[in-house]
């Protein structure tokens, strides 16, 4: 059955999201950055080290200036929908590895695991579910308007920068991931030296540990999620990477009862949380075409094939020594202190 076919057939509220690629021609949109901030991201203290990776510090967290129009453009006017869900995470902490799985749980409805035309194995995730300040940052924010609900969505902002929920709003869901920031550092090291082959990891590391970097300092970031998922447990969902790496099965039923979706018992016994889990394992993912072939991004991008590494825990030792690995880990230690998350 074709997916015009299977949407057709369903009420709105009970198809699941729609993959983004499949909803809209993001090309038939013209470009037009947004320009009425350009005041205030000019006086935003900078930083950076190389062409492409400007940042600019907005209300206290450095953001990529190429994304510093719609990372406020997102802040002042993004109205979430009520059954609106948000992936969040900082930057190669398996943000691909969560759209995937929050995609696949939600779909199931339309799109069971097993389906041959799964968006899946035709897309890229990031091409079924878009990022906030992207879209925002090229003037194609009202694509998001074209994507019935619910919608599936994704940012790397701090949770300080996103609209705060309002009665209106107070059923949108957020779920985040975080990483072992060692490995997270080793991950952004290879992802950016596809366009700046002379960064060193020495480099990137530095800019870890004084928290200057994308969507930094990255100890603030995670702690507003962490404070939020355990003040407003319906609201927000705080994962681990290397936990959801050890049992992917346990993350998939947490995600599906977090989104007030869970697998019935028929489901369970049918295998479907197994089926999700594989089909989004990173094994799977990188070898379908879609993944291999083809780029994403704006005036930069990358290749599909460049979004999935190694996604395993631990690749830090054949990069760090045990000092710097102790030097960024007392960092996170001290400025977690008192919250209950442990590094």
């Amino acid at each position: 059955m074709s997916s015009t076919a299977k949407l057709a057939g369903l009420h709105r509220d009970e198809q699941g999201p729609v993959a983004f690629k499949d909803a809209v021609n993001e090309e038939a949109v013209p470009l037009q950055p947004p320009t009425e901030h350009d005041d205030a991201i000019s006086a935003m203290p900078a930083a950076g080290r190389c062409k492409n990776m400007q940042l600019r510090c907005y209300r206290g967290f450095w953001v990529l200036e190429d994304w510093a129009r719609g990372v406020v453009a997102v802040h002042r006017s993004f109205a979430p929908r009520p059954n609106d869900v948000i992936v969040a995470s900082l930057q190669k902490s398996g943000t691909t590895w969560l759209k995937a799985l929050t995609f696949a749980t939600m779909a199931r409805g339309v799109w069971p695991p097993s389906s041959q035309d799964h968006p899946l194995r035709r897309l890229n995730p990031h091409l079924c579910v878009p990022t906030l300040e992207v879209l925002f940052s090229m003037g194609r924010d009202a694509l998001l308007d074209m994507l019935p609900s619910p919608r599936l969505l994704s940012t790397h902002m701090p949770l300080s920068l996103l609209p705060p929920p309002t009665p209106a709003t107070a059923g949108c869901k957020i779920v985040y991931i975080w990483r072992d920031q060692k490995d997270r550092a080793v991950s952004f090291w290879h992802f950016m030296k596809r366009i700046h082959p002379d960064l060193t990891f020495s480099e990137v590391y530095e800019d870890f540990c004084n928290g200057i970097c994308m969507s930094g300092p990255v100890w603030d970031n995670i702690l507003e999620f962490w404070k939020a998922s355990n003040a407003e447990p319906t609201r927000v969902l705080f994962l681990t990477y290397e936990k959801v790496l050890q049992d992917p099965c346990d993350a998939v039923k947490k995600l599906a009862q977090f989104l007030g979706q869970p697998f019935s018992g028929a489901e369970e016994e049918a295998g479907v949380v197994t089926e999700i889990a594989d089909l989004c394992s990173i094994d799977n993912l990188r070898n379908q075409k879609a993944n291999k072939y083809g780029s994403f991004g704006g005036d930069v991008k990358f290749s599909h094939e460049s979004f999935f590494r190694k996604g395993m825990a631990g690749d830090w030792t054949n990069h760090m020594t045990l000092e710097m690995a102790e030097r960024l880990d007392s960092i996170l230690r001290e400025k977690l202190d008192g919250s209950g998350l442990i590094v």
